[in-house]
């Protein structure tokens, strides 16, 4: 009895040992795979597409996409929603390891239907991203066809000004203010003041804008439903 309680127990560590190393290998592929321009390339090409079709589906100049792909320029939001939107992808398809698991379906009605789907991004992996006003930190990047699409964000414009046009996009959002006071402006209220540990929810299809109104570093999470940011 002894004896098999000891051999389960090692074969249980073994196997718990082995399981934190594939789990550690694929954390180390997804920080040194999650490259945005090798991964356009790999579906340009997988779809027979040349630069020229991808110019035509997304707008953006075939000079734009040569650069993006060699790593010659940075990705940044904007490029990365007219990507997502002109060739039907998902953010998680540019970012995330190539064999991320699907969702599991099952025959069950939708009420027991569970997927089983997980994903953990840790402190410093996250894919960043800077588009001027912003910059981001994407969270749950790897899933694809994601309900929510959560993401930390860093806000620097200090005006309307020097952020813009409005951006606006499909769905909902809920957004919590991590750090500093920021100023929410939109097609429709008049701006508003929310500090820190305050949230608001709204209508992400009506243009709106988050303005960084006191001193040091402003960020905030937003979560949103819905497939991409548009700048109006």
């Amino acid at each position: 009895m002894i004896f098999l309680y000891i051999k389960t127990y090692q074969d249980m560590k073994i196997h718990c040992s082995k399981n934190r190393e594939q789990i550690m290998s694929r954390n180390k592929n997804f920080s040194s795979q999650q490259n945005p321009g090798e991964a356009l390339r790999k579906i340009r090409t997988d779809n027979g597409w040349t630069l020229a079709d991808v110019y035509e589906k997304t707008g953006l100049a075939v000079s734009t996409l040569s650069k993006l792909e060699t790593g010659k320029m940075e990705l940044n939001y904007t490029k990365l929603m007219k990507l997502c939107d002109g060739l039907d992808l998902d953010m998680a398809q540019l970012f995330a390891l190539p064999d991320t698991p699907a969702p599991v379906t099952s025959d069950r009605p939708p009420r027991t239907k569970m997927t089983g789907r997980r994903a953990i991004t840790r402190k410093g992996e996250e894919p960043t991203m800077s588009d001027g006003p912003y910059f981001y930190e994407f969270h749950g990047a790897e899933l694809n066809q994601r309900s929510f699409h959560p993401m930390v964000i860093e806000v620097r414009a200090r005006s309307m000004e020097e952020f813009g046009n409005y951006i606006k996009h499909e769905g909902e959002e809920f957004t919590y203010i991590l750090e500093g006071d920021v100023e929410f402006h939109s097609e429709i209220y008049a701006p508003t003041v929310l500090s820190e540990g305050d949230s608001i929810y709204f209508d992400a299809g009506m243009g709106h804008a988050w303005i960084a109104s006191s001193p040091g570093r402003c960020r905030i999470l937003a979560v949103f439903t819905g497939s991409s940011h548009q700048h109006s």
